[in-house]
């Protein structure tokens, strides 16, 4: 689910490159008492959305928009895992979801799908699995691989690696298992998504990484 929307009780906290869009990164400005030490400000990494279709989304999972009454499963159906847990479809009421955010989500047992009730414009940020089997679970590049409590092993996502997507018209996202997800976002008050998981996803499935605390790293959406 939401990667900043839940208690920290139920939440797996734990964690530590390319974007397709390009990005930009500032300084964010504070002012602090005579005589302390100022420590570095978060660098805030500015993304322009990618539209998503089947093709720009390929990485991550699969863009399901309408097909005709009668038409044959197929490829260009979602391809869902749902076998680990008992699946549960819902309609998800969210508000003031800005367009901004530090931690990123993913979930090791299930493939999540999204859309908008209504096929209202919306936005997600993503970067790509990095869950690792036993055979995997090596120093990579410098970087230690980390243990989610929730058993699996992962590498930290590299803010590099984070690209947002919009979402237009009626259509939904389907995530691949362990697709780092930040998000749904709009612009609007409040927006009403149906979403399709597992019963306990959100208990004990939800793996998290805050950019903020360990890469010092905030994103903003740009159109």
């Amino acid at each position: 689910m939401l990667a900043s929307s839940r208690s920290s009780l139920f939440f797996c906290r734990f964690s530590s490159h390319s974007s397709s869009s390009p990005s930009q990164r500032l300084k964010m400005g504070s002012s602090y008492p005579a005589g302390t030490l100022k420590p570095s400000s978060p660098t805030i990494v500015k993304l322009k959305p990618i539209e998503a279709t089947p093709a720009s989304f390929a990485e991550f999972g699969q863009v399901i928009s309408s097909s005709s009454d009668g038409e044959e499963y197929g490829p260009h159906d979602a391809q869902l895992e749902l076998h680990r847990g008992v699946p549960r479809f819902y309609i998800m009421h969210l508000e003031d979801r800005e367009l901004k955010f530090s931690k990123i989500t993913h979930h090791a047992s299930v493939t999540q799908c999204l859309g908008s009730v209504g096929g209202e414009d919306w936005y997600l940020g993503v970067a790509k699995a990095s869950m690792l089997n036993e055979s995997e679970i090596s120093n990579e590049d410098g970087q230690k691989p980390v243990q989610s409590c929730c058993g699996h092993y992962y590498m930290p996502p590299h803010p590099d690696d984070v690209c947002v997507f919009r979402i237009s018209g009626s259509k939904f996202l389907k995530l691949n298992v362990g697709t780092w997800h930040a998000g749904p976002l709009f612009k609007k008050k409040s927006m009403d998504f149906y979403n399709l998981e597992l019963s306990n996803t959100n208990v004990v499935d939800h793996t998290t990484h805050n950019f903020l605390k360990h890469n010092k790293v905030v994103f903003m959406i740009e159109e």
